[in-house]
């Protein structure tokens, strides 16, 4: 029995909301290295669990017997939770089972709320859905029964059992390694008991909190009227804490803590965890953490994401399901100023109208007051909705210029857009005066040279469209010819590519490669068009005769998904080539860059469509035509989002055999399509392996698919066309050349998917 001296007294004001080690959530994690697994409250109404765990063989389909539940607390190799529909204890291991993890004695017991610590729980008596939510505590341990299965059992507690707690009513709970900490209802005191309660430290503390977590061997609270974190016990693990930094939640770890940020509820962690592996884009309803990983529920989507406590862990090997997730807990009580209640019907899903089991339940979340970089706030925090941020790409006004770093861009164009006011105003008057002065100073020696040599032209045609003049002099000084491109193609003037780009000035610049630089230009008529100009290397490698063989074959490829060249110019040594304009960029901008994301149904028709225009290059060009360089930066996007392929134009066409050359198109085609599918880039040093090949593959032929899947877009109700993408990617990335599929056949299965219409 433990003495009153072992027990510690806080006074403090504590509205429980942190999900962690040892205080209960919508989602919490099981302790035990690579056995630890998850659980989380699905999103569908029925308050079902979803488990998963560091071994690729713990799935959901291990835990089907677990009943839908209230709220989840995990220990040292299991979890603990209150069921929905009756508010009493139940508990199961790695392997989805429960039998004797709750002593019998306890079994019919309803309880308001659970702590899971290393190896015991603790519970608070009383119905879940109550009003009153307290009354006394139930402590148990889980042991090892000794046998050769290492099966867990329980038993009543010993060690945490104490005359005066058992007659004490308590709020909330949370439980750590060898110690449980209780909140008093209406004193608001703060007890805690257990072997190891001494060893926390706490003493004359003045703070009221509003949530407490705990770790392995110290506790942490967030101070209510800061928002910042204090903690206690071995400072291991809570070393350093963000300092100024307002939290609406806390979970705990092993020898680490996370948290949930005020404003932008995106997450920080301190102590021992490799802080890099954080997601940084998105922000989180609730996390939990265990001594390797730490999941959480995103607030976007409701969709799962994990992360890695260092970098030794594999992250291929650790990928939740996906299913939409609970952002916190059903409760019948009113929610708080600054909280709002979550509405259903954020989540786009019709038949869905209530993410709670009860109708007349609800679930409180924090607002949000602020967005993560790369995004404003377009619209604030209401009762029925959390604060609404845009991304930046999509900034149209002065109201987010300065959050999205774009007032001095601003400030630019305009200044850019007077000086064309006050050129249109003045420059006639001074282009007449400088014709007036210049015809004063040239007419002797114009006319003296006119009377010499007779009539000169004043200017020269870019090469390739013959001048009626010197087709008379055709003899003596040939013109140099380059093949006429049919349909509506033409050749430009210099001194018309360099108005129409500014002078080929930098804030026009689309894009560079090694070829040179591509410029957005207007031409007279405003028509908006892409100006490629060759570099000085470009021009020197590659002499006329490739440049003229080039155009012959790019003047007669027209398709509805390549970037069709529209005309041309070689004029003063330039090279010039002129495209149709791309309005929404390239597809790298939008799966990597930070541009607006896109959709499944985008993806799936983007795909389809540069796989078209890569089988036109490859099947119908005459001769076939070897991209050698297909990439998502060389995917474009039209104004309607059609996808159009670029830069292919350099591709050496005279081998004997392009067959092999054609299969490595496929096989970086396999890339784009597994680059689309997940968002990460091929090559990530972030990632391990770096590779996305190395990554996905193994995952695809283990039927593990769905771990790919990028979750930052919204999931569609039906994955089934996402898995099947990852096949095809598969089949394109196969080592043997042999193996691979040609781009008509992976054409024909990806309009097969988009006909079908499998996205709604």
């Amino acid at each position: 029995m433990l003495s009153l001296s072992s027990v510690f007294f806080l006074f403090l004001s504590v509205a429980i909301s942190a999900y962690g080690f040892g205080s209960m959530g919508p989602i919490s994690a099981a302790f035990g290295g690579d056995d630890s697994f998850f659980c989380a409250i699905d999103a569908s109404g029925k308050q079902a669990i979803i488990c998963w765990g560091m071994s690729p063989e713990k799935t959901s389909e291990n835990f089907t017997t677990i009943p839908p539940m209230a709220a989840l607390s995990g220990g040292q190799g299991f979890m603990c939770g209150i069921t929905a529909n009756n508010s009493l204890a139940y508990c199961w291991d790695s392997n989805g089972t429960g039998n004797d993890l709750v002593p019998s004695f306890y079994s019919n017991n309803s309880y308001s709320h659970i702590a899971a610590g290393r190896n015991h729980v603790c519970a608070i008596r009383g119905n879940y859905y109550s009003d009153n939510g307290s009354g006394v505590v139930d402590c148990w341990d889980i042991v090892d029964d000794g046998s050769s299965l290492n099966k867990l059992t329980s038993k009543q507690s010993a060690l945490f059992y104490d005359q005066y707690v058992s007659n004490v009513q308590f709020k909330s709970i949370v439980s750590g390694d060898g110690f449980s900490c209780g909140v008093v209802a209406k004193q608001e005191l703060l007890f805690c008991w257990g072997p190891s309660s001494a060893s926390l430290g706490i003493s004359k503390i003045s703070d009221n909190f509003a949530a407490l977590t705990s770790s392995r061997k110290s506790l942490c609270g967030i101070i209510q009227l800061s928002g910042e974190v204090k903690c206690w016990g071995k400072n291991d693990s809570y070393s350093d804490p963000p300092s100024r930094v307002r939290f609406v939640s806390l979970t705990g770890g092993s020898r680490h803590f996370c948290g949930i940020r005020a404003d932008t509820h995106v997450v920080e962690c301190w102590g021992g965890f490799n802080s890099s592996s954080i997601p940084k884009s998105s922000g989180f309803y609730a996390i939990a953490t265990s001594d390797v990983a730490a999941c959480g529920i995103r607030e976007e989507d409701l969709v799962l994401d994990c992360w890695f406590v260092n970098e030794t862990s594999t992250p291929s090997e650790y990928n939740p399901p996906l299913q939409l997730s609970s952002p916190g807990l059903c409760t019948p009580t009113d929610c708080n100023i600054g909280e709002f209640a979550f509405n259903a019907s954020a989540l786009n899903e019709p038949e869905l109208t209530n993410v709670c089991i009860r109708k007349d339940l609800h679930i409180c979340s924090s607002c949000g007051t602020n967005c993560s970089s790369g995004y404003f706030l377009s619209s604030p925090c209401t009762e029925n909705a959390d604060r609404i941020c845009t991304s930046c790409s999509l900034c149209q006004n002065s109201s987010c210029w300065d959050v999205c770093g774009l007032a001095q861009v601003e400030m630019k164009r305009r200044h850019q857009h007077q000086m064309q006011k006050i050129i249109l105003i003045l420059g006639p008057s001074i282009a007449g005066f400088l014709l007036i002065l210049i015809g004063w100073c040239l007419f002797p020696y114009l006319y003296f040279f006119k009377a010499k040599d007779g009539p000169t032209k004043q200017f020269r045609s870019c090469i390739g469209k013959k001048d009626p003049e010197s087709d008379a002099n055709a003899d003596t000084d040939p013109p140099m010819l380059v093949a006429q491109c049919p349909g509506e193609a033409q050749i430009y003037r210099l001194s018309e590519l360099k108005d129409a780009t500014n002078g080929f000035k930098e804030f026009n610049e689309l894009g560079r490669g090694s070829y040179g630089f591509v410029y957005r230009a207007v031409l007279p008529d405003g028509q908006q068009v892409a100006v490629k100009r060759a570099n000085a290397a470009t021009i020197i490698h590659t002499n006329i005769r490739e440049f003229e063989t080039e155009l012959e074959i790019l003047c007669n490829m027209r398709h509805c998904n390549i970037v069709n060249l529209l005309g041309y110019c070689m004029e003063m040594g330039e090279r010039l080539l002129v495209y149709e304009y791309m309005g929404h960029g390239t597809l790298h901008d939008h799966l990597h860059g930070g541009l607006s994301s896109l959709s499944w149904t985008l993806r799936l028709r983007i795909a389809m469509q540069a796989a078209k225009g890569l089988e036109y290059l490859h099947m119908e060009a005459n001769p076939p035509v070897v991209h050698r360089d297909v990439k998502t930066s060389n995917i474009l996007l039209d104004s309607d989002w059609g996808a159009r392929i670029s830069d292919f134009g350099c591709s050496n066409l005279n081998e004997k055999d392009v067959s092999d050359d054609l299969k490595n198109d496929v096989y970086n085609f396999g890339i784009v399509l597994l680059e689309i599918l997940s968002g990460r880039k091929a090559y990530d040093v972030d990632y391990s392996p770096p590779n996305i090949v190395e990554w996905a593959v193994p995952l695809i032929r283990r039927g593990k698919a769905a771990a790919l899947i990028d979750r930052y877009v919204a999931l569609p109700r039906n994955v089934e066309p996402l898995l099947k993408l990852a096949d095809i990617a598969e089949s394109a990335v196969r080592e043997n050349l042999n193996d691979r599929p040609t781009m008509r056949a992976i054409a024909d299965s990806l309009e097969q998917i988009v006909r079908e219409g499998l996205m709604v």
